[in-house]
C-alpha cells in the first residue's frame, strides 16, 4: 500500500509514522526545514502509546518530483488554509494518482472536502474525525499528547466507507484506535461544537480550555456559541450526537473540558507564531451556514471578527 501524506505537522508525522510502522509504503510532501529534518532523521512518533521510528522515508518538495500512478491513498494533514492550493495542485498533477486513489482529509473544521470535490468524485474524497492530540516538538517528531476517542473515517457525501477499513486497521495496529463510520458528519459536528466554543476564545484571551470555564463572562459567550451552532445544525442537512444544547453542555462541562483542562488551542498556537488560523473552517463555517439558513449567529460572528482582526496585524 502506497500512501502520500501532505502536511508534515504533528498530525501528518504522527499518522505517517503510524501506518509506516505497520508496513505501508509512506511518502511525505514537505518543504524547507521540515523536509530537511525528515530527510536527515526519518520520522518518529512518541508520547502516548507505542513509540515508533522510521529511519528512511521518501520526501518530496514539489509535485513534479512525485512518482506517477503510484499512490493508493492521499492523507491531507495540512492546515485548512492550504486546502485550495493543495486541491488545485493535485488536480494539475493528477497523474500521481491511480484511478482508484482515495483522498482522506484529516483536518479540523467542517466542509473541507468541498475544495477537493471541485476536481475529484465523491467516491474518491473522504473525511476523518481526529480528536487525538498531536504536537510536533521537533520538525520530524510527532508526540501523542491526548487521546479520548478513536479516529473515525467516513464520507460526508454518503459513500460507503468500507474501503477505508484497511487504513483503519493499520492505524489501530499502531496503537491508536481507528474505525470507519457511516455517520462521520455527526462526529465532525461534535468536534465543531467543541472547537468553535473553545478554540478561538482561548486564543483571544491567552488561556487554557479549563480556565475558560472558571469565568462567568466566558461561560456566557461559550453557551451562546453552542446555542447558535445547534440552531445552524437544526436548519441544515446535518445532525450531531445530542438532541439539544443543554444535553451537549452537560457532557461538555463535566467531561470534555476537564479532560483537556490544560490544553491551549491550535488557534492559540497559530497566533503565537503569527500565521493564519483555521477560523474560516470553524466559526467561519457556522457563519456561512447561518447566513444560508437565516440563523442569527452574532456571537460566532463576533469571535470570528476578533480572530480576523488579530490576523490582520501579522
Amino acid at each position: 500500500m502506497n500512501i502520500l501524506v501532505i502536511g508534515a505537522g504533528g498530525v501528518g508525522i504522527g499518522l505517517a509514522t503510524s501506518v509506516a510502522s505497520q508496513g505501508a509504503n509512506v511518502s511525505i510532501y514537505a518543504r524547507g526545514k521540515t523536509a530537511k529534518a525528515i530527510k536527515e532523521n526519518g520520522i518518529k512518533r512518541c508520547g502516548l502509546f507505542t513509540h515508533y521510528e522510521i529511519g528512511e522515508i521518501p520526501v518530496y518538495e514539489s509535485y513534479e518530483e512525485i512518482p506517477k500512478s503510484h499512490f493508493d491513498y492521499i492523507f491531507i494533514c495540512s492546515k485548512t488554509t492550504a486546502n485550495e492550493d493543495i486541491a488545485e495542485n493535485l488536480n494539475r498533477n493528477r497523474d500521481i494518482l491511480k484511478e482508484s486513489t482515495k483522498i482522506i482529509i484529516f483536518q479540523n473544521g467542517f466542509g473541507n472536502d468541498e475544495h477537493y470535490l471541485k476536481y475529484f468524485t465523491k467516491k474518491q474524497v473522504f473525511s476523518a474525525r481526529v480528536i487525538t492530540g498531536f504536537t510536533r516538538p521537533e520538525r520530524h517528531i510527532s508526540e501523542v499528547t491526548v487521546y479520548t476517542e478513536p479516529i473515525l473515517l467516513g464520507s460526508l457525501q454518503g459513500e460507503n466507507p468500507d474501503s477505508l477499513q484497511e487504513i483503519a486497521d493499520l492505524i489501530t495496529a499502531s496503537g491508536i484506535k481507528c474505525e470507519i463510520t457511516t455517520e462521520v458528519d455527526k462526529y465532525l459536528w461534535a468536534k465543531m461544537l467543541y472547537n468553535c466554543t473553545l478554540n478561538p476564545l482561548g486564543a483571544i484571551l491567552d488561556v487554557t480550555y479549563g480556565q475558560l470555564t472558571e469565568n462567568p463572562y466566558t461561560l456566557d459567550i461559550m453557551n451562546s456559541i453552542i446555542d447558535e451552532i445547534f440552531e445552524v445544525i437544526k436548519t441544515s442537512p446535518y445532525e450531531t450526537l445530542w438532541d439539544s444544547p443543554d444535553e451537549y453542555r452537560d457532557i461538555f462541562y463535566s467531561k470534555l473540558v476537564p479532560d483537556t483542562y490544560n490544553h491551549y488551542s491550535s488557534t492559540h498556537q497559530d497566533i503565537k507564531k503569527k500565521i493564519p488560523t483555521e477560523i474560516d473552517s470553524l466559526n467561519g463555517k457556522v457563519i456561512q451556514l447561518g447566513k444560508l439558513n437565516n440563523v442569527n449567529v452574532k456571537t460566532n460572528e463576533f469571535i470570528y471578527n476578533l480572530i480576523k482582526a488579530i490576523e490582520s496585524t501579522f
